[in-house]
């Protein structure tokens, strides 16, 4: 074994390097913002350098200072302004560029503010190839400019009649964050959260006002339908905790947990308490001792906590691990019990019509399990035998379902954002992808055929559909997303009226019986080149008519062009640009604020309405029209 053994051709204290803070931010950019990413999906890290400054503005609001944020956004510069009481003129520079220096040290100045370490702007200030930060207070302004973190200028003092606040701005680094971009739904999302956590807060995004007057209650009122509600939102609220809730007729259960305003993606303590605690609290009170998924089949709720000075498992803060509310105070899970076990007893008691119509709701799931228990006992069976004979999918070696600990998470979160699978229509396409694919990663699922259009029907065909039901084994979310096996899920299908019209039913069947994949942001289209334009010398893909012009314009001498007509034209060498990164385009499913899903549903796969042909006739002439102007 010894000779199998590396040693360094030197090791001495040449080899020790020390780096300062911008160099260690930039060279391990995902210690600090977790991954990168091109801006699609909604914990990329374009999104977390905006959440960074804004929680800032969030906790001077808190503080009770500043009842206004204004967040603009063009060409990719960032600009943020607070009406807080401005950062202190004389540690400026140090506040932004020297890590672990800030006012979130002493809990006295920022109780139970999001950020504590001191990195938040620092990150920012590296990651970007512009950054500057300008203060005003009481009638002086001081601003500094800098470049991937170094100061390049430090103004002078100047008077001014400004009110008083904070300015940032800054431009994201594109040798850091390849190709990105801003997804508007993605930032209208994070604004609307900053507004329910803080009633009353108003903020500007690119003109556009938002506020929030009644908290979690106005967040489940844009978050469900009020005609498919099974009884009014309940709206509770104590010291340092709010909750509201309500069930509809939806699949699974639609949970949004924050910890001092920050949107908590991932969960963690505080929402697997009130998990356990609303469970409990439902049994105590029917006195039944009821199944826990019955319990919270069809539940969507919101959950807020206050805890000082909480310790999340990353920089990110997307999952709470604090266990402590107070210092030498109660777990958090016991915090929330004792809340519910009061409040939501309380409530049920004067609410008797509430209370009937929960009931009503955990007596329905009751029986839809049972009557699902037999069908579901075959398909499993018909699952494992199909999944010991077929080739439907060709599965990746990683699966993020195991979380390692200590040195070994790096590499594993790395693997875990990578973690794809593809689902595909005929051998051809799915054979491409496999060949061409990561296999440590990336997942093929082979669709046979058109699946069916599921809309309107129960979940029993789930299990008796043979599509479905691999599928849902693929996907491994029968008992509910948390056993989700791969981080993002892309529909890969052709360009053309049939391709669009297979993606449009597995998105059909996922936001019939899996909403919470959509919600959560899971679900992806790739979008795959239309043509090929090459001469000698150069290759260009274009996505559309108006990059396939361009690239003629370019290479002119009338270059070859191709029109793929479906990815099983794309040989295994091309598709491999298209499904890694950083060629890989994907095209996020996104829910916007206030859409419901039976809407959707009913519009896009319930019968051919009026409504709808008028749609599709008005938007094929814009189509047409644009494809004509771009030719002429």
């Amino acid at each position: 074994m010894a000779d199998q053994i590396q040693i360094p051709a030197q090791y001495d204290e040449s080899s020790i390097r020390s780096l300062d803070w911008k160099e260690h931010i930039r060279l391990r950019p995902g210690m600090y913002i977790g991954k990168l990413g091109d801006g699609s999906t909604p914990d990329d890290g374009i999104y977390v350098l905006v959440k960074e400054v804004m929680d800032n503005c969030i906790d001077e609001h808190t503080m009770g200072h500043g009842k206004q944020v204004e967040l603009t956004i063009k060409d990719k510069q960032v600009t943020v302004r607070d009406f807080g009481r401005g950062i202190p003129l004389g540690k400026l520079v140090d506040v932004v560029s020297k890590i672990n220096t800030g006012a979130k040290y002493d809990s006295k100045a920022f109780q139970k503010s999001v950020g504590l370490n001191g990195v938040g702007t620092k990150a920012v200030n590296a990651l970007s190839s512009y950054f500057s930060v300008r203060s005003i207070r009481d009638g002086k302004s001081k601003m500094a400019e800098f470049e991937k973190g170094n100061l390049i200028k430090e103004h002078k003092e100047i008077a001014t009649t400004d009110a008083n606040g904070t300015e940032v701005i800054f431009t994201p680094d594109e040798s850091i964050f390849k190709n990105f971009h801003f997804i508007h739904e993605y930032l209208d999302s994070q604004i609307w959260n900053y507004c329910y956590l803080n009633a009353g807060l108003l903020i500007y995004f690119n003109g556009k006002r938002y506020v929030s007057r009644n908290g979690l209650l106005d967040l489940l009122q844009r978050k469900t339908n009020e005609e498919e509600i099974r009884y009014p939102i309940v709206h509770l609220k104590g010291n340092d905790v709010e909750l509201a809730f309500t069930h509809n007729n939806d699949y699974g259960e639609d949970l949004y947990s924050f910890v001092n305003g920050q949107y908590t993606t991932q969960g963690g303590t505080h929402q697997q308490a009130f998990r356990e605690a609303y469970v409990k609290t439902i049994r105590d009170f029917f006195k039944k001792d009821y199944e826990a998924a019955d319990i919270r089949a069809s539940i969507c709720a919101a959950i807020s906590v206050r805890v000082q000075e909480p310790v999340f498992e990353s920089q990110t803060k997307t999952k709470l691990g604090s266990l402590i509310v107070y210092e030498n105070g109660p777990s958090v899970k016991s915090f929330v019990q004792e809340f519910l076990s009061k409040e939501l007893d309380n409530f049920l008691h004067r609410n008797p019509s509430v209370a009937d119509a929960i009931k009503k709701r955990i007596e329905q799931s009751e029986r839809e399990r049972k009557d699902l228990a037999g069908i579901k006992k075959l398909a499993n069976e018909r699952a494992k035998k199909a999944n010991l004979h077929n080739k439907k999918l060709r599965d990746c070696r990683f699966h993020f379902n195991d979380e390692p600990t200590g040195k070994d998470k790096e590499g594993w979160l790395e693997k875990k954002e990578g973690s794809t699978i593809f689902i595909t229509e005929g051998d051809s396409a799915s054979g491409s992808i496999t060949k061409a694919r990561s296999v440590e990663t990336q997942a093929v699922f082979s669709l046979r055929g058109k699946p069916l259009n599921c809309f309107g029907l129960t979940k029993k065909i789930v299990y008796e559909n043979e599509e479905f039901n691999l599928l849902q084994h693929a996907l491994n979310i029968e008992e509910g997303i948390e056993g989700l096996r791969y981080n993002k899920i892309v529909i890969a299908t052709d360009a053309d009226v049939d391709g669009m019209h297979i993606r449009l039913l597995i998105m059909t069947f996922f936001l019939q019986f899996f909403p919470d994949l959509i919600k959560r942001g899971h679900v992806f289209i790739l979008e795959t080149p239309l043509f090929r334009v090459r001469n000698k010398q150069e290759t260009i893909y274009c996505y559309d008519e108006t990059e396939k012009q361009a690239a003629v314009k370019k290479l002119g001498s009338k270059p070859e062009i191709t029109r793929f007509k479906g990815l099983g034209e794309i040989s295994p060498n091309e598709f491999e640009r298209f499904i890694t990164e950083p060629g890989m385009r994907l095209q996020p499913v996104i829910l916007e604020q206030g859409e419901h899903i039976q809407h959707l549903l009913e519009y896009f796969m319930g019968k051919n309405t009026q409504e709808r042909q008028e749609f599709i006739i008005n938007n094929l002439r814009i189509e047409l029209d644009t494809v004509e102007e771009t030719a002429a």
